[in-house]
């Protein structure tokens, strides 16, 4: 192997593929659930140590040295008391560990991911603390977010129809005497993974792809309910007899709400709700006055929905010119039932709200879990053994993603190549690799006997070097 890595707040080894098809080496993991851990370890043959709060801290740091630093670290509140440097602000958070390992083994990168409000503005006090410790520390980042999410990426580098953004925090080392530790270098540059992509030309059947179940092999955690399938079926008629009125307009695009409606009228237009409320319940009177004939109808059919929970009385078409409710990706949300195109799905989270698949061609049923690790970048072999599908969708939602962090670890290098002369093997190892990291990760074999591939990154490096 090329490189060394570290691989903090593990999981079940999202960072691990990307770093290893880029020819890095693990030579620890840090994971306190036990239950990602044992995956991990299954999986990747490394069983990761626990808390990181006992690997580093103030009497010490028990990690091997290494390269490259990664992490999907938690991000607790930071003190604003006080107005204090940066590492000594973050102490008795989990960043402060991360720091300490950083000002102990040098890293020459450091790769952090984290939820995208972490760069938010509820946010902006932590936000500056970690980029003002990464440049104390001695590393050239930028103050600008890095959001990244895989359906940005062709399919052919890693990308995934996933709306998951996520803030990348990407560093390099200056080496000493180096100066420019203030100066904003700007974000890494993933043009290459994104160059003549649409994220619109995603298709969930063939770029996942689905799988193709047999009849009546659906677990139940995959199946939908009786009940389910009936809110399912009433606003897919809906759907049906509003485009039929082809006379007075399309589906709206503001979210339905049956209880605004005059004949049910559970919500009232009360003078004391907030104004985007009023205007909210005037939309959806003005609809059901529009639509009044229909929709009567409609009501009657299904009982006036009266059977049916208070978020399934609401719903939101998103999907278009689509002209049913069946053939799109659908949401069942607190905030009531959401419908797209079948393109890419929201972020995984958890299996509560697992994406429900109406257009698969032998069932209408929720995504499976190997469906979810594939919305993960994770290869076919990986494997979770005999541990419950919920737990499976836990750890697949608190995954990182592994094509976003495989270009952008490419993308790091390109931007700080002048950072890394002293580091050829990494630099050789990581521009070289192949543009996608499943040709890679496709054949586990490739992961201990190295790789060879285009270098994608090298025609950026070369102007690099001519500039």
């Amino acid at each position: 192997m090329s490189f060394k890595f570290v691989d903090l707040f593990a999981g079940i080894g999202g960072f691990h593929a990307a770093l290893s098809a880029l020819g890095g080496e693990c030579v620890m993991a840090s994971e306190i659930d036990k239950n990602a851990a044992s995956v991990y370890k299954s999986n990747w043959g490394l069983e990761p140590a626990g808390d990181i709060t006992e690997l580093a801290n103030e009497s010490g740091v028990k990690v091997p040295d290494h390269d490259v630093l990664v992490g999907g670290f938690p991000c607790q509140p930071f003190s604003k008391s006080g107005f204090q440097r940066g590492m000594d602000e973050a102490r008795g958070t989990l960043f402060w560990n991360i720091a300490r390992i950083m000002e102990e083994k040098k890293p020459k990168i450091v790769l952090l991911e984290n939820v995208r409000n972490i760069a938010g503005p509820r946010h902006r006090h932590e936000w500056d603390v970690i980029i003002r410790t990464f440049r104390e520390s001695g590393y050239r980042v930028s103050e600008i977010p890095f959001i990244v999410s895989p359906h940005q990426l062709r399919r052919d580098f890693g990308g995934r129809p996933q709306v998951r953004e996520r803030v990348l925090i990407a560093a390099t080392r200056f080496p000493k005497g180096t100066r420019g530790l203030n100066v904003d270098p700007g974000l890494p540059d993933l043009k290459w993974a994104k160059t003549n992509w649409s994220h619109h030309d995603w298709d969930l059947e063939r770029d996942l792809p689905l799988e193709r179940l047999r009849r009546g092999s659906e677990k139940e955690s995959v199946s939908l309910g009786d009940d389910e399938k009936t809110w399912i079926d009433a606003w897919d008629d809906f759907v049906y007899k509003i485009r039929k009125d082809e006379i007075n307009g399309p589906l709206p695009s503001f979210p339905i709400w049956v209880d605004a409606w005059p004949p049910i009228g559970l919500i009232k237009n009360n003078s004391n709700l907030p104004e985007w409320k009023r205007d909210f319940i005037q939309k959806n009177v003005l609809f059901y006055k529009a639509h009044q004939k229909i929709l009567d109808r409609w009501l009657k059919d299904w009982k006036f929905l009266e059977t049916f929970p208070p978020s399934r009385r609401k719903f939101e078409w998103q999907a278009q010119d689509a002209e049913s409710l069946w053939e799109c990706i659908m949401h069942l949300r607190p905030s009531g039932i959401r419908a797209k195109k079948s393109t890419y799905v929201p972020a995984l989270v958890a299996i509560t709200q697992t994406s429900i698949v109406g257009r698969n061609r032998n069932s209408k049923r929720r995504l499976t879990v190997r469906e979810g690790a594939r919305l993960q970048g994770f290869p076919e072999w990986f494997n979770f053994y005999d541990q419950k599908e919920s737990a499976s969708f836990k750890q697949l939602g608190n995954a990182v993603n592994v094509g976003v962090v495989f270009q952008v670890m490419k993308a790091l290098v390109v931007r700080d190549y002048d950072l890394l002369a002293d580091a050829p093997d990494l630099l050789k190892a990581i521009t070289t690799a192949p543009h996608n990291p499943d040709l890679i990760l496709s054949n586990r074999g490739n992961l201990l006997h190295g790789h060879k591939g285009p270098a994608i990154a090298q025609e950026e490096l070369n102007l690099k070097l001519v500039n």
